[in-house]
């Protein structure tokens, strides 16, 4: 049973390394982007809500995105495990996450921080191309992710549930180490 969470700054690769390691362990990928545009686009209860937010250009409130995970973790798919991507952000969430896990028997989750320098981030980032991605904004997108997310680490590390790898170096071999950690 393999229960992962992604952690990293944004550009480290997570999606992408994410998406190889659900298929190669036929577990479900799940962002908590994908989860939003779905329940928006299925119309369910909590996607009607959290659409009325976006509408307004307001964040989706936490309670929102907690409900919409617990939703999803317990869909007949997350069985054999999953790999959640995007969420916890904060280490409320985290705590969330853990009662919610504990209280269904599903614990032995493990956090993989996949760690990158800034430079090599920026650098990554600007290459996409995208309009939004200056130099200034993912400067801070990554403070952003230092203040709010990066506590993530401390509180997985100081829970012995934290697995570390480096994702300064090709997606391939990202990829096997990853395979590596887990396997370990």
């Amino acid at each position: 049973m393999t229960r992962l969470i992604f952690l990293g700054p944004p550009g480290a690769g997570k999606g992408t390394q994410s998406k190889i390691l659900a298929d190669f362990l036929n577990i479900p990928h799940i962002s908590t982007g994908d989860i939003l545009r779905q329940a928006i686009q299925d119309q369910t209860s909590l996607g009607i809500k959290a659409q009325s937010y976006m509408d307004q250009g307001e964040l989706v409130p936490d309670q929102l995105v907690e409900d919409l995970v617990k939703e999803r973790l317990f869909q007949p798919d997350t069985e054999n495990g999953w790999i959640l991507d995007g969420f916890p952000r904060k280490v409320t969430q985290a705590v969330f996450l853990a009662e919610l896990l504990a209280e269904t028997g599903q614990s032995g989750e493990k956090a993989v921080n996949l760690d990158a320098p800034d430079e090599i981030v920026i650098s990554r980032l600007l290459g996409r191309g995208r309009k939004d991605d200056s130099e200034e904004v993912i400067r801070r997108r990554l403070e952003v992710y230092r203040d709010e997310t990066a506590p993530l680490i401390d509180y997985y590390s100081d829970r012995h549930k934290l697995l570390t790898v480096n994702g300064n170096q090709s997606p391939e071999e990202v990829t096997t180490e990853l395979k590596n950690v887990i396997a370990a």
